[in-house]
């Protein structure tokens, strides 16, 4: 009879084979991937049978992406990762996520070593990057690596698939890094490429603003920038880019100019709208009046627009009537509403001259009609100068009282002395030059001319009387009636030229002279001495003879001066 030991042999080595069937030679299974079949599902766990003594339990969480349900049901196929053959219970512990890891690695390798691109979901963010689900496997995206240009935002990326490139992969430490950059940065070479060879002036083109200048904005055009340059942005004008565009702005551009050696891309906005220019002349004619905003200032004027794209110049002599040498920047203000008239229009060169001045009024007009020459005006001495008085007519408006119409009688310097700074005073409207910017006024206007009346009796060739005043080296100067200047130049004091001196006449003393000349706008006599004796002498020897019939010149002068005396007596 054979003993237990041999009857049990047999079966064990059954098993044993049926083992080796089952998990291959190698009863060493833990580790290793199996396949198996969902027997039930209990509550949260999956019932697998993989073929062993004991049934294996999955939780369900491990069947699907985090945060989604699973979709397993009762016969479903799976492959399981083996982690212990029995536990402390005496069942086999499987896991789907470590299975679904190991199938990943295997195949990410494979595409590692082709340097094919794998694709991915972002769905959690760590220090320095992001996390990233390669089909089971979790890789590291460092955030340099999310895109071509820094991101703010990565929300709208999280959870939708996206294709990666893998730049290192270590198995035994489990760790992957990947790229999204990479892949970028090659789907936009070839986007470049594509769009170089088939970039043309004149077409139309979609874009986002990439980065801002002073001069202009870098447009991304889909893997090749061009320069919208700040003059071609809007017709209007702008002074810097950021008033019109913003970064990850999208915009729509025309290519201007292309170079294809330099690869060189010019783009405009403006090109695609319409050119207020066109018409111009006509809409804004010359004398026209208008009103446009204040938008630049500079030293030789102020640039004013009339409609966005359309600005005028006001060169600093059309700021002010009265205003001048003074910064436009003191006149007028950026932003400020201003009213303008065209004063020119060259619509080839896109140029309009502006007048601001012309739109107010011409301030000396307005004066001539409200003050006509002759009329009295009052105001206040602004300034003295060496040759007279700037009275204030109004806020800007000065009148210029000229030394010599300061008074009658006294002399100019001696009259300017009367008068300071600050002093209210009358005068007379003598003329006004509108084209010359000129009012001319008079303070001794205000009275009657004292020497009016002599001025208007006396005739040349008259014989006056006058008192001496002043004696000067080069002749006497004489008062006629009191209020009329007379000058006897030294070759005119007297016939006889050993008596030519005027140290002879004392200030005081009477003379009679002989008028030369009358001017009545200086008011001054031209007056002769010589003149009168010699006209004497011509009279008396016609009246009493001459030296030829015996009578010397001093019998015939003698005569008539005995006569003339007599006839003063009577």
């Amino acid at each position: 009879m054979a003993s237990a030991t041999t009857l049990e042999r047999p079966a064990m080595e059954d098993f044993a084979s049926l083992l080796d069937e089952t998990l291959g030679p190698d009863t060493g299974f833990a580790g290793s991937v199996v396949t198996g079949r969902v027997v039930r599902i209990d509550d949260d766990v999956a019932v697998v049978d993989v073929g062993l003594k004991s049934e294996g339990r999955v939780p369900l969480r491990e069947f699907a992406p985090q945060g989604q349900k699973a979709e397993v049901k009762p016969g479903d196929t799976v492959e399981l990762f083996v982690e212990r053959y029995e536990d402390k219970d005496g069942s086999i512990v499987l896991s789907r996520e470590k299975a679904r890891r190991e199938e990943a690695w295997t195949n990410l390798e494979k595409q590692f070593q082709a340097q094919v691109r794998v694709n991915g979901t972002i769905f959690g963010r760590v220090k320095g990057g992001f996390t990233v689900d390669l089909g089971g496997a979790v890789a590291f995206l460092p955030g340099s690596q999310v895109d071509i240009r820094p991101v703010r935002d990565v929300g709208p990326l999280m959870g939708s698939p996206q294709p990666f490139q893998i730049l290192k992969m270590d198995r035994a430490r489990g760790n992957i890094v990947v790229s999204r950059r990479a892949v970028l940065e090659e789907t936009r070479a070839e986007q470049r490429s594509e769009l170089i060879q088939g970039l043309k002036e004149g077409m139309i083109l979609d874009g986002v603003v990439k980065n801002i200048t002073d001069y202009g904005a870098f447009v991304d055009l889909g893997g090749v920038d061009g320069l919208l340059h700040v003059t071609d942005i809007a017709w209007r004008r702008i002074n810097h880019p950021s008033e019109a565009l913003t970064i990850g702005q999208q915009v729509k551009v025309q290519v201007i100019r292309f170079n294809s050696e330099t690869q060189r891309i010019s783009l405009g906005m403006k090109q695609l709208m319409a050119d207020p220019w066109e018409g111009v002349a006509v809409k804004y004619p010359v004398q026209g009046k208008f009103s446009g905003r204040v938008t630049n200032i500079t030293d030789y004027g102020a640039f004013v627009e009339l409609e966005p794209g359309v600005e005028g110049l006001v060169h600093v002599s059309e700021m002010s009537w009265t205003k001048k040498n003074v910064h436009p920047g003191k006149i007028v203000a950026t932003t400020q509403e201003v009213d303008v008239v065209i004063l020119d229009v060259d619509e080839p060169k896109r140029r309009i001259s502006l007048g601001l001045k012309q739109a107010q009024g011409n301030p000396w007009d307005v004066f001539l009609e409200q003050h006509a020459p002759g009329s009295t005006v009052e105001g206040e001495i602004r300034n003295i100068t060496e040759f007279g008085l700037f009275i204030g007519l109004g806020p800007d408006l000065d009148g210029m009282v000229h030394m010599s119409d300061l008074s009658w009688d006294l002399p100019a310097e001696q009259a300017m002395a009367n008068y300071n700074k600050g002093d209210v005073v009358q005068a007379k409207v003598l003329d006004v030059d509108v084209e010359k910017e000129r009012i001319s006024l008079g303070i001794k206007q205000l009275q009657s001319d004292p020497a009016a009346e002599v001025l208007d009796r006396v005739r040349k060739g008259e014989i006056v009387t006058g008192v001496v005043t002043k004696i000067e080296s080069n002749g006497i100067e004489v008062k006629v009636d009191e209020v009329l200047t007379g000058f006897i130049r030294r070759a005119e004091l007297a016939r006889d030229r050993n008596d030519q001196r005027p140290e002879k006449f004392a200030v005081g003393e009477k003379v009679d002279a002989k008028v030369v000349m009358v001017d009545r706008a200086a008011r001054r006599l031209s007056l002769t001495i010589k003149g009168k004796e010699v006209e004497e002498e011509r009279e008396a020897v016609r009246e009493y003879g001459t030296s030829d019939s015996g009578a010397s010149l001093g019998d015939i002068l003698g005569a008539a001066i005995r006569r003339r005396n007599q006839g003063t007596e009577d």
